[in-house]
């Protein structure tokens, strides 16, 4: 079910100039996930990229396209490395985190080193990790490609997260955004 207060949020004029600096004026919405860490949804996240897009249906074979997948009842692909590139989170905290609440940790810079691989990024310094603790309202933008991940919560406080994903190319063939059904996810699913 699509959620128009988040359809309207991901075309408000703060979301798309904040888009638009680092995109460019052709950037659209994609996907939306909200999530939450609290004592019975809590989980840690390994260091990972954000490697696959949700797409309109399944699609057959598209080359460069693979590790087809569906996440809360969502077609995902994997696609090339040129479409990533061209992608930005932005992620909007309804809650503060603080250090105590599992906050996001990224590696600054790893995005430009492409799609990397289990060795790759175990062997990337993890003494550059930064701890992102937020404000309530504060917005991180993140890449998909960027090296990031969290602990699980050590407080009971939440941590809401409303993560809005925005591309600026179209994809080949069969191969279609899920944008315009912009689905919530389960809490725990696809989330950092």
């Amino acid at each position: 079910m699509a959620i128009p207060a988040i359809q309207e949020l991901s075309a408000s004029a703060p979301f798309r100039d904040l888009v638009r600096h680092v995109l460019g004026p052709d950037s659209f919405a994609v996907r939306a996930l909200y999530f939450d860490k609290i004592p019975d949804a809590n989980w840690k996240v390994p260091w990972h990229q954000d490697l696959t897009v949700a797409v309109h249906k399944r699609v057959s074979d598209e080359p460069g396209y693979g590790a087809r997948s569906v996440k809360a009842g969502v077609p995902h692909v994997e696609p090339p490395v040129s479409v990533l590139e061209q992608m930005l989170a932005v992620r909007i905290h309804l809650d503060d985190c603080g250090r105590m609440n599992g906050p996001l940790r990224v590696i600054p810079g790893s995005h430009k080193f492409g799609r990397l691989t289990a060795d790759q990024q175990s062997a990337l310094p993890k003494d550059r990790e930064v701890s992102r603790t937020v404000r309530r309202g504060d917005v991180i933008l993140l890449r998909p490609l960027l090296l990031h991940a969290s602990s699980a919560a050590q407080s009971s406080a939440h941590r809401r997260v409303i993560h809005i994903e925005y591309a600026v190319c179209n994809l080949p063939g069969e191969v279609e955004w899920q944008h315009g059904r912009l689905h919530p996810a389960q809490t725990g699913v696809n989330s950092n």
